[in-house]
């Protein structure tokens, strides 16, 4: 079995392009210009000011279906940019593109007082509308919720609605409206159409929009949402960390009287979410004295929320932090 190549930096970009000519759709959706000369994917990404290491873990994922790579290197505004550029490739130019090509394959090539060929065209036409309109409606989506969501995290802005995950969640592939049309164009198609060779064309067409679609989702899930995701969790650890920061400098709030054993077991009770009741049957303890032994901790601490007792328990080594629910 023939070993995959996998393309690096020190490649000539031309040599790329000629191994796999369905990359020129990846490079127009990076912003990369042609007429790159002899350059390397390098000088060519650097001249077109795209970060290379997440490029090729895009051209390599595409060609090979390989995702090596490292997402500390991978530039999520690179991909954010590469993500939305590739819709507007394919809702503006694709979609429209190839309705028109079938439009006049089969539209204007029947003899129209054949219902049965009447009805074929209608519903072939038909048929790439619907797929067309549920595509828009994904890739609304993702420009409406998704890619706003993005922009504001890497400013730093987190969201306790929307993450990654909501996304990931509900992103299915593609709808199977194109599968069938063609199926019924290779199955169901009159053998006297007129225009043959325009059809043949358009269904071609066809086939590359579905490999196109395929290879978008893929870098989406194997690529973008991975780290995404590992921003959202770099992004919330950094805020943890801040505030564990910013309570250790406030230990002059505190009345400086010691907290007892007893209530530290209270401590970590209220840190994992128990109520007053569950806190007194964990401890054997009555309601009241639950009760109790809490507003005894707000006194000494100056701490009246389970958020500030967190803070406190991680600092003073009475929880551990990887733990705690998430």
């Amino acid at each position: 079995m023939k070993a995959l190549k996998m393309y690096e930096a020190g490649d000539k970009m031309i040599n790329l392009i000629r191994d796999n000519y369905n990359i020129l759709q990846s490079l127009n959706s990076f912003g990369i210009s042609l007429g790159f000369g002899d350059k390397t994917v390098e000088e060519t990404c650097r001249a077109n000011n795209v970060d290379t290491t997440t490029f090729l873990a895009v051209v390599n994922l595409t060609i090979n279906g390989t995702n090596e790579y490292d997402l500390d290197n991978l530039s999520a505004s690179t991909l954010l940019h590469y993500l939305a550029a590739g819709h507007r490739y394919y809702l503006d130019y694709q979609l429209p593109f190839v309705r028109r090509e079938l439009e006049a394959a089969v539209g204007d090539s029947y003899d129209l007082s054949h219902n049965h060929n009447d009805n074929v065209d209608r519903l072939i036409l038909e048929l790439y509308d619907q797929y067309s309109r549920e595509i828009r409606k994904h890739m609304n989506y993702e420009e409406k919720t998704l890619f706003p969501y993005i922009e504001k995290l890497l400013h730093g802005e987190t969201s306790t609605t929307y993450s990654i995950d909501t996304f990931a969640k509900h992103h299915t592939e593609a709808d199977n409206s194109l599968k069938e049309l063609k199926n019924l164009i290779l199955k169901y198609l009159p053998h006297d159409i007129t225009n043959s060779n325009r059809l043949t064309s358009a269904l071609y067409f066809i086939y590359n929009n579905e490999d196109w679609l395929a290879n978008h989702q893929n870098v989406e899930d194997k690529i973008f949402v991975p780290l995404i995701r590992k921003i959202e969790k770099e992004l919330k650890t950094g805020r943890i960390n801040d505030a564990i920061s910013a309570f250790a400098g406030t230990d002059d709030t505190n009345t400086g009287e010691t907290i007892s054993e007893r209530e530290k077991e209270v401590i970590v009770a209220v840190v994992q979410g128990m109520s007053n009741k569950e806190i007194a049957d964990y401890l054997c303890i009555s309601v009241n004295t639950a009760i109790t032994h809490r507003k005894n901790i707000a006194r000494k601490l100056q701490i009246h929320s389970p958020a500030g007792l967190t803070i406190y328990a991680i600092v003073n080594g009475l929880v551990d932090i990887n733990a705690l629910k998430k």
